[in-house]
């Protein structure tokens, strides 16, 4: 059955539990409102962990006819395709010596907290950048499977909201394009995401034009967007050596053929809509969508060890329920 995360912590008596999954959906307003078909099952052997699903790519038509002809026969395209569940999170160390000197500040539940957002922002990172042909353990994400639709748009030329002249010069155009973006998916999506440079310069452009939006969470948190769409700042990533826009901002030769200046600061802005007959998440069977395993002090030892982990992935099951609108120069 299909659960979100608030759902998963209904469950839970452990208070513990219940606290790490409030912390995952304050670290991410995509893991909150995210649907989990918590249907994989790694079998007998316990080999695999693989969700298989039907994405829907061109949808059938209908047509009028004409007396004594028949109907131009078309059929709905679709594909069958599979994501293998992958898991990730992180291990922490306390010396039971800081522990019991940690004072006003719980040396526990900080590396508890961090290794969360570490968690988080590792999942938002592969739900833009995943590629399991280049890290087997990680899955597939928006950039990889949006790649070549129909609802990748703005691929060959760019859009410039580097600086305020820019904002004033192609506000309208720029709007223009991001309703004619958002016309191209089925149905209205349920957030927009992008880095923090870009949804600023939305926000801006939303203010000057009056499609400013706002609407509080179940966390009490004010929610920006777009003519009523949220508008998701993704955040950096972190891997341990640099930080980077988890929607990366980069220097593109638009025309492929090297004949031009590649055009620097370039970024995308994704759209999805969330649910199960759309991009929703994919877990284990029962609850476990996120487990932790914290230190126990009063046993012998005196480094221990405390672990936050996740088993899951991500699926798209129509191509026009996602969207990526490509090149808008923010810097």
């Amino acid at each position: 059955m299909p659960i979100t995360l608030e759902q998963a912590k209904v469950g839970m008596a452990d208070h513990v539990d219940q606290f790490v999954i409030d912390e995952f959906r304050r670290s991410s307003l995509l893991l909150d409102a995210l649907t989990f078909d918590n249907a994989v099952s790694p079998g007998t052997g316990g080999s695999t962990l693989t969700y298989g699903y039907t994405r829907l790519k061109t949808p059938s038509t209908a047509g009028f006819r004409a007396l004594n002809n028949e109907y131009t026969a078309n059929e709905a395209d679709r594909e069958n395709l599979f994501v293998n569940l992958k898991i990730f999170g992180g291990t922490f160390n306390i010396d039971r010596v800081i522990q019991d000197t940690s004072g006003q500040i719980n040396e526990m539940n900080f590396q508890l907290q961090q290794k969360i957002l570490g968690a988080s922002n590792l999942f938002h990172h592969t739900v833009i950048n995943g590629d399991s042909a280049v890290n087997a353990n990680a899955f597939d994400g928006l950039d990889k499977a949006l790649t070549g639709s129909n609802t990748e748009l703005n691929t060959t030329v760019s859009t410039d909201l580097s600086t305020e002249s820019g904002l004033d010069t192609n506000k309208f155009a720029f709007l223009d394009l991001l309703d004619s973006f958002l016309s191209e998916l089925d149905g209205r999506p349920s957030m927009l995401m992008g880095n923090s440079k870009l949804i600023t310069k939305i926000k801006a452009l939303a203010r000057r034009a009056g499609y400013l939006t706002s609407s509080e969470d179940g966390f009490g948190r004010t929610v920006t967007g777009y003519d009523g769409i949220p508008l998701v700042d993704l955040g950096y990533y972190y891997d341990g050596a640099a930080t980077v826009p988890i929607v990366p901002i980069e220097s593109r030769d638009l025309d492929g053929a090297g004949a031009n200046p590649a055009i620097t600061g370039l970024t995308d802005l994704y759209a999805v809509s969330l649910g199960m007959d759309g991009f929703h998440g994919v877990s284990p069977t029962g609850n476990s969508v996120i487990r932790n395993f914290l230190p126990d002090f009063n046993a012998p030892g005196a480094v221990k060890t405390g672990e936050v982990e996740m088993v899951a992935a991500v699926a798209l099951k129509a191509t026009r329920k996602a969207g990526v609108l490509r090149n808008i120069k923010v810097q």
